[in-house]
């Protein structure tokens, strides 16, 4: 008999406990699904090739970022603003300011700028100058991710060296350490050459390296993902604002490229994902040496990048499809 209530008496006192620990394991889910995002400005030469748009599309639908604004940079950067804002608009952010950085002269072909045309003439702000000026109203706090070519970057460098400091880190798609663009004629990595946003401004990387903001890069031996059949036609077949903003401008890349393949490679998404989820593309500090041709190589000096040089990428895939369409 005492077996018996002492059993009533251990399971009655288990029972009050329960709701306690639910509560409690309640409380612990909110406080940190309600954690504060990270604080973000996007750099981008998006318009030319289409990883950009997927870069965006991922940084929008991830709740750990809060993107302050958008900047723009290389070539017609008030065209690629004007691409931004209509993309901003047509998924329902348009809360989200846009700038353009610094023209530069180029031959490259801006494969969307039919979409950017469709939106208004608008004269924008000055990108360096927003950079900035955001990093000193949220000193340590602001995360710049640099998806194209760094003279955006270089300017807001050599307009406030100290404001620029504030920055909490730059965070960059870019780089050739010991991989370059594609395979050779037999299935091994190529060696490194000069990658695409550093070739065209490798200066930009150097006063970035100099700069006293922690770096982190993501050069093309970790970003070289291809979005195949099945992963391209689950985005596009979701139907939602954003996934058809993709569908428009990744047909118009295919039609105004002239590289006729229709697999993007998403080189700019990896260096998003780095920022909130660094365990699908493990960083280890480097010395990163960059020479007058665009070559980023490794040195012997102090350590002034964390260099990402293998990302998880059928984690990364994984990702990038359950947020581009969630609804």
């Amino acid at each position: 008999m005492k077996k018996l209530w002492a059993l009533i008496v251990l399971f009655a006192f288990i029972s009050a406990l329960l709701p306690l620990r639910l509560l409690a394991q309640a409380s612990g889910s909110a406080v940190k699904a309600g954690s504060s995002p990270q604080l973000v400005i996007i750099d981008t030469d998006i318009g030319d090739d289409i990883d950009d748009a997927f870069a965006l599309a991922l940084a929008l639908k991830s709740p750990e970022l809060k993107v302050l604004g958008v900047t723009t940079t290389f070539g017609n950067t008030e065209m690629r603003a004007r691409l931004v804002e209509r993309y901003l608009k047509a998924v329902g952010r348009s809360d989200i300011p846009v700038f353009a950085g610094p023209a530069t002269k180029t031959n490259n072909l801006m494969s969307q700028a039919a979409y950017a045309k469709r939106d208004p003439n608008t004269k924008f702000g000055d990108g360096a100058a927003f950079i900035v000026r955001t990093a000193r109203e949220h000193p340590g706090q602001v995360t710049l991710i640099g998806i194209g070519p760094l003279s955006t970057v270089e300017a807001a460098i050599k307009r406030d060296p100290a404001g620029f400091r504030k920055l909490k880190r730059v965070a960059i798609m870019g780089g050739s350490v010991y991989r370059g663009y594609g395979m050779d004629a037999h299935g091994k990595p190529k060696p490194p050459e000069p990658e695409w946003n550093i070739l065209n401004d490798p200066a930009g990387l150097k006063a970035l390296l100099a700069s006293g903001v922690p770096v982190a890069m993501m050069p093309l031996d970790s970003t070289q993902v291809p979005l195949g059949t099945q992963g391209r036609e689950s985005i596009f077949a979701h139907g939602s604002p954003l996934t058809d903003q993709l569908t428009l401008l990744y047909h118009q890349w295919m039609a105004g490229s002239q590289n006729r393949n229709a697999t993007p490679t998403l080189f700019d998404p990896v260096a998003v994902t780095y920022t909130f989820r660094p365990d699908l593309c493990p960083a280890k500090a480097m010395h990163i040496d960059v020479d007058a041709k665009g070559m980023t190589v490794p040195g012997k000096g102090s350590p002034n990048a964390d260099v990402c040089l293998q990302s998880d990428e059928k984690n990364f895939l994984e990702l990038l499809d359950r947020r581009v369409t969630a609804d």
